[in-house]
Order: structure tokens, then sequence, then C-alpha cells
């Protein structure tokens, strides 16, 4: 009998992101605490660029981005919002996107699974992303909700079951 297996992966929905910047957007246009203080929130290359007339209002905005990206079923441990910089009269917040599985929190993760999961179970690091292979499916549902109560730096998603 063949081995089941799946992969933990650590990728954004580029369009939900973009639905998520575009609703942060229309309600900082449209929230009277926002009205005449230069705030707003845009696509910056790979980044997302956030502005305000102060420190405070540059953090705002960022909260309704969070909110928002919340409420489409993304995990804030996808995103890297940097400190505001004054930018002459305006603050301004970058916030770096981050996907895929660095080396270091593969190697973290591996090790969990061989510590804390079943014999058995192994897990092989693919580029960005980790294949967990075993004989038994219900060993594999066991290392998926081990890894989803564990409180990691990374945003994870688990595919290719079979």
């Amino acid at each position: 009998m063949a081995d089941s297996s799946f992969d933990i992966v650590s990728k954004l929905d580029r369009q939900e992101v973009d639905n998520a910047l575009r609703q942060a957007a229309k309600e900082v246009a449209n929230r009277f605490d926002f009205r005449n203080v230069d705030a707003g929130i845009k696509w910056s290359g790979e980044v997302v660029e956030i502005q305000g007339n102060t420190e405070e209002r540059a953090l705002a905005v960022l909260d309704v981005f969070k909110e928002k990206l919340i409420k489409r079923g993304i995990s804030l441990k996808a995103i890297d919002p940097g400190d505001a910089k004054a930018s002459g009269k305006v603050y301004k917040l970058v916030v770096a996107l981050k996907e895929g599985i660095s080396q270091e929190d593969a190697k973290k993760i591996g090790k969990i699974i061989r510590e804390e999961g079943p014999k058995g179970v192994k897990a092989q690091i693919q580029g960005e992303e980790l294949r967990v292979t075993s004989k038994k499916k219900d060993d594999l549902q066991e290392i998926i909700s081990l890894l989803k109560g564990k409180d990691l730096d990374v945003a994870l998603q688990f595919t290719n079951y079979r």
C-alpha cells in the first residue's frame, strides 16, 4: 500500500489581499475620523503602502487593513508591517507580504513533527514547503491538528492531502 501524504505550505491568495486592500481604502475614504487627514492605503509594487498625517493615523489605517484581512480569511501572520517613518508632511508605513516557509521555520516544523508527532511520520523539506508522509492517514490528521495547535510565526495551509 502506498504512503499517504500532504504538503505544508504558506501561500497568500493575492486576489483576497487585493480585495481587503480595496475595502480598507474605501472605508478610509468614507470614514468621518479619516476626513482631511491625508490618510490612505495602496499597492506599491509587491508591498502595501499606508500613509497618514500622524503616526497614529497611519496605524489606524493599518488596523482597518488588518480587520479586512481577517474578514477575508487571511492570517495576520502573512503580513509584516514595518515602522511608521516621517516622509515630508506624512508618515508612511510599509507592509510586506510573507509567502513561503523559510528554511529555519521548515526545520522547526520538522523537529516538532519528529518529537511530538506519531512514530513513522516523515517530514521532508522541498524548497519553500514541507511534504509529510505516513502509512496511516490518521497519523497525518494528528500532525495537522498538532501544527494547528502550535503558535508558529508562519501562516500554514495543508494541501495535496492524499
